[in-house]
């Protein structure tokens, strides 16, 4: 199977959202004077309750076309976690849940093995270490464990029909490995106490997950030490549509919201630990031991933080995702202010590569992209204050227990 590359379309704007943002020139001007160049889009979800906390949403969307490609560098993550805890729970295996130790081996060449996790309070590995890792830092090396638990081609099928249609998987992250490669995944077993529960052997999809027509970006690219004086082609690379993307965390933090198939198979655990960790900040973290050390307090929490290295509040929370790679700055996420009962929906990504040339390291992140997104959930943070609400709503679901 093959994914066509479909005509671009008229790019939707919402007059609500662009006039927003422009009643903030010192904020937006720069972006907002060529949205082609920063290849920017935003989806914005209001939230109103009714006096039984049933939400409903009221979506505005700023240059927005499903079909205009992106890298989504991280977020690709948040689908493989959903996907893996359900996996375990279609299997039904007695005794075997996201905390069994679940053993890696390798099949193939560039495939590695993991026998082992060390940062893990066992020292072992397991769906729930691996989406911990990935959910709190964005870890890629657990995505990789969880990409090949899934299958490239179930990872696929499960998205296409749930109707993430905008959306192909089609690789690991940060590895080196060829696209024939990553079409096979390794064998996976999960043991408890010395007993097998399950064993995967290594898969291998039938399908390919490569656009058909080249996607062409930049005017040139690193490889090696060399540069190459072309366009980059992104048609073998992930693909994970901005309205895709906020529809999938819709499912999460609003199940009952969305039509039965979008939503995942997962236990009501499942959506505690996922409220956990998506909004769970490094230092309140217990293992991995060394991210309290390792990042600073508001790390990946790009909307309304940016890269600040300040104290986040407390009971301000996003539980969300984030991107960062090929010059893409992302973040889709889900804002919770416990104290002024504030709640919306926030997904945006921003373009920051100036020269054109990929792989070179040189994108402005820090001049461009995470002030833009420290702006624009600033910007809606403001609006949401200010705006007058039906009630004050019950957001009690999403108050966990962090690890510390």
């Amino acid at each position: 199977m093959a994914f066509s590359t479909p005509a671009a379309a008229q790019p939707q704007t919402d007059q609500f959202l662009e006039k927003l943002l422009r009643k903030y020139p010192e904020r937006f001007d720069k972006i907002l004077a060529d949205p082609a160049k920063y290849d920017v889009q935003i989806l914005y979800t209001k939230i109103d309750r009714n006096r039984k906390n049933e939400p409903s949403f009221t979506t505005y969307r700023y240059q927005v076309d499903p079909n205009r490609y992106f890298y989504p560098a991280s977020t690709v993550k948040l689908p493989a976690v959903l996907l893996a805890l359900e996996k375990l729970n279609k299997l039904n295996v007695p005794g075997l849940d996201k905390y069994t130790p679940m053993l890696t081996e390798a099949a193939r060449p560039e495939q590695t093995a993991a026998m082992e996790d060390t940062t893990a309070e066992n020292g072992l590995p397991s769906v729930a270490h691996y989406a911990r890792k990935i959910l709190l830092v964005s870890d890629n090396d657990a995505f990789n464990r969880l990409y090949e638990f899934v299958g490239q081609e179930a990872f696929n099928d499960s998205m296409q029909a749930k109707g993430y249609t905008h959306t192909r998987i089609s690789h690991r992250l940060q590895l080196p490995m060829s696209t024939e490669n990553n079409r096979y995944t390794n064998p996976v077993k999960f043991v408890k106490d010395g007993e097998v529960l399950y064993e995967q052997p290594m898969m291998q999809s039938s399908k390919s997950y490569t656009a058909t027509a080249p996607i062409l970006r930049g005017k040139a690219y690193v490889q090696g030490e060399t540069q190459v004086n072309e366009p980059f082609d992104f048609k073998e690379k992930n693909y994970f549509a901005l309205e895709d993307q906020h529809e999938l965390l819709k499912a999460i933090m609003f199940p009952e919201s969305v039509e039965p198939r979008r939503r995942f198979n997962l236990k009501e655990d499942d959506y505690e630990f996922m409220y956990r960790y998506m909004s769970q900040l490094p230092i309140e973290t217990s293992y991995p031991e060394h991210y309290a050390e390792d990042y600073y307090d508001s790390y990946c929490k790009f909307l309304l933080f940016g890269a600040s290295k300040r104290r986040a509040p407390r009971h301000i929370r996003s539980f969300n995702k984030v991107g960062d790679a090929y010059g893409y700055l992302l973040d889709n996420a889900y804002i919770v202010d416990f104290e002024r009962g504030i709640e919306f929906m926030l997904t945006a990504v921003i373009y920051c590569n100036e020269n054109q040339i990929f792989n070179d390291d040189h994108y402005e992140y820090e001049s461009v992209g995470f002030p833009f997104m420290a702006d624009l959930g600033k910007t809606i943070f403001e609006y949401e204050v200010q705006r007058k609400r039906r009630g004050r709503p019950d957001l009690s679901r999403y108050e966990v227990e962090y690890d510390k």
